[in-house]
């Protein structure tokens, strides 16, 4: 089945003018946003995905280790050689990774036919950084998502274009947080927002007025098996993607099918999706805020201790990492290591039994049940 690489190649030649942008393209672009594109442009300059993918090719020409990084290196090659796409202008390039603040921040833009900008935020790197800001979310407001509502006013601001702006993973949510917190002005700007597998916003943010707003140019898409796209107050209205992977790999955009010209879609998550996902959230709505603090510095602390400041060795060498992370877990003291097992336990405990309870609010406990669930 094809892939959104076999997309970008099948309609090619076929200019935005005759073919319209859509749900697709911004996911490419949502894609090619995580390429090293400093040395490609500096402060100010710009470049087209051609020359992009001129200076990867020469700074990497072998590519890159990281197999999901390595997808997206593909699919940049492709649509450097696809009319289509070959000379959108990418400008405004912006990427931080501060420890001091617990930040990593993506974003470029990208000019379209007929006066419009498309903004794609990154998700998150292989930084522990960048997975501590993730973390973080469950909590408070992150340093990214007040840089997104920053750059995007900026960009509104410089243009005067129409703007349409998105995001994979985190970068879904800092578009949507965005949306819904820059001025009015920006706001009117703002003809679409693409969310593909992001965490959802806080609750404040998700009640407010001007998230009501800027609602109905949401739009929301997660592979069958999601997990991280309905973390938090995600939004309610989304498309089912099919994703020929499985599990929380299927957060990998590359795996998403397309066929017609189109996503294909499904009518809803899996059951075991759905399962994970109210189970994971009920178990976030367990917690009080100072609980998930302690949750995250903990799991900082482990993954600290085992993997550095790099998180890329739990995909390139996984065993060596799980041993690492075995060796942390047992060099916290006693009082913290009851705490995360007993946060983990509720997890796979009281939280799991709860989701199945809303999901299958029919079952009862009886002696050929297979989950033993009680009145």
């Amino acid at each position: 089945m094809p892939n959104i690489q076999d997309h970008a190649i099948s309609i090619g030649a076929q200019p935005f003018e005759m073919r319209p942008f859509d749900e697709i393209d911004s996911l490419i672009l949502t894609q090619i946003v995580y390429m090293p594109m400093e040395g490609a442009l500096g402060q100010g300059e710009s470049t087209t995905i051609a020359n992009l993918w001129r200076f990867l090719r020469e700074t990497y020409p072998g590519g890159f280790e990281d197999p999901f990084q390595q997808k997206r290196y593909m699919l940049t090659e492709a649509c450097a050689n696809q009319p289509r796409y070959q000379d959108l202008v990418i400008h405004s390039h912006c990427h931080q990774i501060d420890p001091g603040r617990e930040m990593q921040f993506g974003v470029c833009a990208f000019n379209l036919p007929g006066n419009q900008t498309y903004i794609a935020f990154q998700g998150t790197d292989w930084s522990l950084v960048g997975w501590k800001e993730d973390l973080n979310m469950s909590f408070m407001t992150v340093p990214s998502q007040l840089e997104a509502v920053a750059y995007t006013e900026r960009i509104a601001a410089e243009t005067g274009n129409i703007l349409l702006i998105g995001g994979h993973s985190k970068g879904g949510n800092l578009a949507v947080y965005a949306g819904a917190r820059v001025n009015g002005a920006t706001r009117d700007q703002i003809q679409r927002i693409y969310c593909f597998d992001g965490p959802g916003v806080d609750e404040k943010t998700l009640n407010s007025q001007a998230y009501g707003l800027i609602s109905e140019r949401i739009q929301s898409y997660l592979p069958q098996s999601c997990v991280v796209g309905v973390l938090l107050n995600y939004h309610p209205i989304y498309t089912v993607v099919l994703s020929d992977s499985r599990g929380i790999l299927q957060h990998d955009a590359m795996t998403w099918q397309v066929e017609n010209g189109a996503f294909l879609t499904l009518p809803d998550l899996d059951f075991g999706g759905k399962l994970a996902d109210e189970a994971i959230n009920l178990w976030l709505k367990s917690m009080d805020t100072e609980t998930r603090r302690t949750l995250v510095q903990t799991l900082h602390q482990i993954l600290e201790t085992s993997q550095g400041e790099s998180l890329d060795g739990l995909i390139l060498h996984w065993y060596e990492s799980a041993l690492r992370i075995l060796d942390a877990v047992r060099d916290l003291d006693t009082d913290t290591r009851k705490n995360m097992r007993y946060l983990f336990s509720s997890l796979f405990g009281a939280s799991a039994i709860s989701a199945l309870r809303n999901l299958l609010p029919g079952i009862r406990r009886s002696k050929n049940s297979e989950f033993g669930i009680g009145d």
